[in-house]
């Protein structure tokens, strides 16, 4: 069952996007939305008290920012 549209601007919200941009932006990330495990956790997340998610997606930043870091220093 594919997310209701409130679970996509919920989502949207949180990732400081549109809806439109999450549907329709850059083939690799509309890639993302077509992945069930993906969709579960993000379900999950939507699930969860404001305050939990803001944690979760806080801890989720730090790790994408380590990557990124990471790999910068790579090259």
């Amino acid at each position: 069952m594919p997310p209701s549209i409130d679970v996509a601007k919920n989502i949207s919200n949180h990732l400081n996007t549109t809806v439109g941009y999450l549907l329709l932006g850059e083939t690799d990330k509309v890639d993302l939305f077509k992945d069930p495990v993906m969709l579960q956790r993000l379900a999950e997340l939507d699930k969860m008290e404001t305050t939990e998610k803001s944690h979760i997606l806080h801890v989720l930043d730090g790790f994408i920012k380590s990557v990124k870091l990471k790999n910068i220093a790579a090259l």
